[in-house]
């Protein structure tokens, strides 16, 4: 398979840019599936902490800030991505 077969690319020089830009998000997934399981754990710390002082496991106010956070910095897709990261962090409710 050539580099422009791989990328989709009809140009060697549209394929360089695609293959080093990949590279890129690749390691930007990375570092955003390091960061999610990061968030996870600090986010199981807080409901033990929670659950062991008698509340609740979930605090829906703060699950409404996030959010409000992700979708006014995202829009409609924010608030998709904002809710799959609480439901990666506490499970579905």
């Amino acid at each position: 398979m050539t580099v422009t077969d791989r990328t989709g690319a009809r140009t060697d020089e549209a394929a360089g840019v695609i293959d080093g830009a990949r590279e890129r998000i690749d390691a930007l997934d990375d570092r955003i599936i390091g960061l999610v399981q990061e968030r996870m754990a600090v986010s199981a710390v807080i409901q033990n902490a929670r659950i062991a002082s008698g509340g609740r496991r979930v605090n829906l106010s703060r699950e409404n800030e996030i959010l409000g956070r992700f979708s006014d910095a995202l829009g409609t897709p924010g608030t998709a991505l904002a809710m799959t990261l609480l439901e990666l962090s506490r499970g579905r409710i």
